[in-house]
């Protein structure tokens, strides 16, 4: 109650005062983890130290800057032909699934005053419309020793339902997969928590079992706080970056000793969850072309929640053989580079045409993404390229429409 009480005397100082019966409809949950999900972090030390913490090295000041309104990454083409892109990081791995040791995870393009960040990231567009990505390490920094690949923030809409499905139903859809004999075989990505093993779902390799541990991630790596799930105040700093160790935090006694407490996190987990699923368009001719293409063998519309009630995915949630094209040389503990959790098609539609597609934002339509797809998806890929032009454009307007 005193944290609620901290954030609502900070939205009230802002000057949003809201209405009982506002706080009755959203839940004060959700409103204080949107004011979570929408604060600009400083760093530390600051006068206020519910919002200080960030970096030392980081890639965005705040949640919504990678995810606008709660949707995913922003691809914006400038005048000179250069880039701006919202929401989309450089991810590091060794060939043998090992960080970089130096850099860690991720390139971290921004850095508290006093340090430098380890680089930038820079996009250009192809002739094709593919997207090159290029690292300028900052001076006096050693090479990188690792694979780099992009990965975009995904939206949020709808991705709250993904923590209602039990572990058995995207099992058993793994068994239905494997039984169909259909050279579809996803698998569901195991994770010891606590002992036990629990299947991921969340991320682009299912890297994370719910929506806690996949926002204590991003606060860790994208804006360097730490939490109770990823206890470390230094975000993706390595035990090389001195500077980055030596510099303060913000761990907090009234925050479990962290810069974000375990009770943040779940308010935070409580706004995404409440952004909601859009329904699928009624278009029999789409959903038909879609399911006869194979599309749907992976991308299922619906899992079976813990209430029975069918929960909108558009995914499998498993991980899937994706083909030599996709394949980015960085394998995790628990996923090879080739393989890919199957995504969400949800919150589809190319917003001001800022939306590009694939993990590393590399296609710029759903077309281009689709013939993208290898390994287990190369029939369904096949069947789409040997639609008609009509038929196509039906699939497609179906898909953009999710």
């Amino acid at each position: 109650m005193k944290l609620r009480a901290i954030l609502a005397g900070s939205l009230a100082g802002a000057g949003a005062l809201l209405a009982t019966a506002a706080f009755a409809d959203a839940g004060l949950d959700r409103i204080m983890g949107r004011a979570l999900f929408d604060r600009m972090w400083v760093q530390a030390p600051s006068s206020t130290q519910g919002d200080d913490g960030l970096g030392p090295l980081y890639n965005e000041r705040g949640c919504a800057l990678c995810h606008a309104g709660g949707g995913g990454a922003r691809f914006l083409r400038n005048g000179d032909g250069s880039w701006s892109v919202h929401g989309a990081v450089a991810r590091l791995g060794m060939p043998d699934g090992t960080i970089d040791p130096f850099y860690g995870q991720q390139i971290q393009t921004a850095a508290v005053t006093g340090l430098e960040p380890e680089g930038r990231l820079a996009f250009a567009a192809g002739t094709d419309g593919s997207l090159a990505t290029s690292v300028t390490l900052s001076e006096g920094l050693p090479p990188l020793r690792a694979h780099i690949s992009v990965r975009q923030a995904g939206p949020l809409f709808g991705r709250g339902g993904f923590d209602r499905i039990p572990d058995e139903a995207i099992r058993a859809q793994a068994a239905r997969e494997a039984a169909a004999d259909s050279g579809i075989h996803g698998r569901p990505r195991t994770i010891e928590i606590d002992g036990r093993e629990r299947v991921g779902r969340f991320g682009w390799k299912a890297r994370n079992i719910d929506l806690r541990h996949q926002t204590a991630e991003a606060f860790a790596l994208d804006i360097g706080l730490s939490s109770p799930l990823m206890p470390r105040p230094y975000g993706d700093c390595t035990e090389a970056e001195k500077d980055c160790l030596a510099a303060p935090n913000g761990n907090s006694p009234g925050f479990d000793n962290q810069e974000i407490s375990g009770e943040m996190l779940g308010l935070v987990a409580a706004y995404v969850a409440s952004l909601p699923v859009h329904a699928a368009p009624a278009d029999s001719r789409g959903a038909a072309l879609f399911a006869s293409t194979g599309c749907a063998a992976c991308h299922v519309p619906s899992l079976p929640g813990r209430d029975g009630k069918p929960v909108p995915t558009f995914s499998d949630l498993l991980l899937h053989d994706m083909g030599p094209g996709l394949d980015d040389g960085m394998p995790e503990v628990g996923a090879a580079s080739f393989e890919w959790r199957t995504a969400p098609l949800i919150d589809m539609a190319n917003s001001k045409g800022l939306r590009r597609y694939l993990h590393d934002g590399r296609a710029p339509t759903v077309e281009a993404a689709v013939r993208a797809h290898g390994g287990e998806a190369a029939n369904a890929a096949a069947a789409f390229a040997g639609l008609g032009a009509d038929d196509r454009a039906a699939l497609i307007a179906y898909v953009e429409g999710l």
